[in-house]
């Protein structure tokens, strides 16, 4: 049987976009106060009992996130020739947390598993990829 610990660390960041092409309000420049949370799946735990510390998810998370603060969004190069909607948001931020992730020491255990994305309360969207 394998164990399986999913840890969760949520943060947020601001900055605007807008959806070209769209045929709503979203076409217009507009910001969000984007908030996220990252799910870390680990299979072991350290001598402490520990999956991963907590304060390394944030430290992922706070470098992952540095470039989209503040920021138009739609002038980033991952967002270059697709809109950043609050889908390619999160697929950017699990592909770049994972690779933050694999680039670390003692991390062999533990995967980005999913990053849900919320461009407001009460509307978001989560991205994982299969195993």
């Amino acid at each position: 049987m394998t164990r399986n610990y999913e840890l969760s660390v949520s943060a947020e960041f601001c900055a605007a976009h807008r959806l070209d092409g769209y045929p709503g309000n979203c076409r217009n420049t507009h910001g969000h106060n984007w908030g996220v949370t990252v799910y870390v799946l680990c299979t072991d735990l350290d001598d402490l009992g520990m999956g991963l510390d907590f304060r390394a998810i944030k430290a992922l998370v706070k470098e992952a996130l540095g470039s989209l603060d503040h920021v138009f969004l739609n002038d980033l190069a991952p967002f270059a020739e697709q809109n950043p909607t609050a889908e390619n948001i999160a697929r950017h931020l699990f592909e770049e947390l994972s690779r933050l992730l694999a680039a670390g020491p003692d991390t062999a255990s533990a995967r980005i598993s999913k990053v849900h994305v919320a461009e407001t309360p009460g509307a978001g969207v989560t991205y994982w990829e299969a195993p």
